[in-house]
């Protein structure tokens, strides 16, 4: 089993380098990934519908598509730039997750998390959150024109990469925090996004070997996760 996790791509135009390398990534493992767990902000934005996707992502959404028709279960997960992903990709075999969750491995136990709720302090981000994903907010965006959707979705990504800057350090100690608890409660590896720094921490506990891991991003990483041969390796995509 080959399972690839990655986050924080923030595509939004085709001919940025991220988005250029993600395509030669997926292109160069066509075959031979079993799993893609993509997790949060994989979009810079998405609030797209059926009968409206913003054409700067139908290329990756076809390389996703070409994925999974070659064999590889995709799992999309939602961050805090992405949102009501299931109404255009749960129709399409791809498993969509608005929240964390808990998936096995060979018989490991690994929870996976764009990360961006751990951080309960930040009080004014978690409303912002709780608000665009609500059912008010679902109802009034399919009611407004795609482009002044679309213009207010870069509004949230501003106030996002925001918070992100003011406390990077702290947040990467909240999340080994969340990660103690979580093996505290059996899991064997807990795996996030969201800060964008690409870390790796392995523990024993109990006897028992665990794993932390935040997974960077594809902005000025590259970074991923490869879970091969029970082993969970942090690496960099070179184009």
């Amino acid at each position: 089993m080959k399972s690839i996790f990655l986050s924080d791509a923030h595509l939004k135009y085709e001919n940025s380098t991220g988005y250029r390398n993600l395509l030669g990534f997926f292109n160069s493992m066509m075959g031979s990934m079993s799993d893609l767990f993509i997790v949060g902000d994989f979009f810079d934005f998405w609030f797209c519908r059926n009968d409206a996707i913003y054409p700067e992502f139908q290329v990756i959404i076809d390389k996703l598509l070409e994925l999974k028709n070659q064999g590889t279960n995709i799992y999309l997960f939602e961050g805090n730039h992405d949102f009501f992903l299931d109404e255009f990709f749960g129709n399409s075999g791809v498993y969509v997750f608005s929240d964390g969750a808990a998936v096995d491995l060979d018989k490991k136990k690994v929870f996976v998390s764009h990360g961006d709720t751990i951080d309960t302090a930040n009080k004014s981000y978690l409303l912002l959150r709780g608000f665009l994903r609500s059912k008010v907010f679902y109802m009034i965006q399919k009611k407004l024109p795609p482009a002044f959707l679309w213009k207010i979705a870069r509004i949230s990504s501003k106030t996002s990469r925001d918070h992100l800057v003011r406390s990077p350090e702290g947040l990467v100690d909240k999340m080994k925090a969340f990660s103690m608890k979580k093996f505290s409660e059996g899991f064997d590896a807990v795996i996030l996004g969201h800060c964008h720094q690409p870390i790796i921490e392995h523990y024993v506990i109990d006897g028992r070997k665990k794993t932390f891991a935040v997974l960077g991003d594809w902005i000025s990483h590259y970074s991923y996760i490869l879970y091969d041969n029970g082993d969970f390796m942090l690496t960099s995509y070179k184009s």
